[in-house]
């Protein structure tokens, strides 16, 4: 595998929004070493000033920058400005010699680009040679598997039935202050702000709002199983999934319902989870019966690990060959930015470490 430079020029496509700004705050707290950073927006947010390592740097625009022909010189890009602008850019930057790791739903299809969850399929990544385009998975996925692969590589998960609750969060930054909005409007007796899902949000839930198929599903459901199938390499395993939106600003949760390809019980499943944990897999078990204490969106937000409890055999499957689980991960951190960042991680050298003073090559 080729690797970055020891210490990478660093670009963040959307650095202003929910995403970017967490890019940048788990670069800071990972001390990714890095010999510049630069931070690209859209044409109106160009300019805006982002603090990080001390040193505020100003937002450029990928325009701007392809005029002056300053695209080049990126090691490593990390998109998250959705996906008409990584399908325009991503390939540009690849082209001019970076490693793009990419957030949208660009190229989770194209057989070219790994789809990747390190914890789950780092496999997939031994045969990519840089420059090179990566896509991160959808957040319901990552969120979903990260508990679930544990159990699939001991047990072999056959089916898997999904229920989502997933927070404004997944809908971005504006997303989020809406909500808030909502709330203060309520305190106020004010109408509510619903720009951006067209109706009620506070105190409701409602389907998804991605786009649904002549079949019923919508994206975020169809997602669930075709990147399923592409991470685990098995075009076999039968998902269906429904995904709501909650009145939760960050951090999705997740009923999974999985069958497996033999019998097991809940003392081998709970084995398997702990010691996945134990192994820093990504995975934390939250599961305490006696003061029904069970995943919580709000103890996963801002946190790495997914949250896993209320595991439970399911007695609508034969033959002790179905489990029950209910999940939380933080879909700005593990389901979108530290994601990405892991991937990047890997193309890492063997011991790089951080400048004693990176901010003063920031910007």
């Amino acid at each position: 595998m080729l690797r970055l430079p020891h210490e990478p020029a660093v670009a963040i496509v959307g650095a202003t929004g929910a995403v970017g700004r967490e890019m940048l705050a788990i670069l800071e707290e990972r001390a990714f070493p890095l010999a510049r950073l630069r931070l690209f927006a859209s044409q109106r947010s160009a300019g805006t000033r982002i603090a990080f390592r001390g040193h505020d740097i100003a937002c450029e625009s990928l325009e701007d920058a392809a005029r002056d022909g300053t695209l080049r010189g990126i090691d490593l890009a990390l998109f998250s400005a959705g996906k008409s602008v990584s399908k325009e850019w991503a390939p540009r930057l690849r082209d001019a010699g970076a490693l793009v790791v990419d957030n949208s739903s660009a190229f989770r299809a194209d057989p070219a680009c790994p789809l990747v969850v390190p914890e789950v399929n780092p496999e997939a990544l031994a045969a990519v040679d840089l420059p090179a385009i990566i896509a991160n998975p959808n957040c319901s996925t990552i969120i979903a598997l990260v508990a679930a692969t544990p159990l699939h590589r001991a047990l072999r998960v056959v089916r898997m039935v999904a229920a989502t609750y997933q927070a404004a969060s997944g809908a971005g930054a504006a997303a989020m202050a809406e909500l808030e909005s909502q709330a203060h409007a309520f305190a106020q007796g004010a109408p509510f702000d619903t720009r951006i899902f067209g109706r009620q949000y506070l105190f409701n839930v409602f389907s998804h709002n991605s786009a649904v198929g002549d079949d019923g599903f919508n994206e975020e459901e169809r997602k669930l199983l075709t990147e399923t199938r592409r991470i685990w390499a098995d075009d076999s395993v039968r998902v269906a999934a429904t995904c709501v939106r909650v009145p939760t600003l960050r951090a999705h949760a997740e009923a999974l319902f999985l069958e497996f390809g033999r019998a097991t019980s809940e003392h081998e499943i709970r084995a398997i989870l702990a010691e996945a944990e134990r192994e820093g897999h990504g995975l934390r078990i939250v599961d305490d019966r006696a003061a029904n204490r069970f995943p919580e969106p709000l103890d996963a937000a801002g946190k790495d690990d997914v949250l896993v409890g209320r595991i439970r055999m399911d007695p609508s499957v034969e033959d002790g060959r179905g489990a029950a689980l209910f999940v939380c991960g933080d879909q700005i951190r593990k389901g979108a930015a530290l994601n990405a960042i892991q991937i990047a991680e890997r193309f890492l050298p063997r011991g790089a470490s951080v400048d004693a003073n990176p901010a003063s090559r920031c910007g």
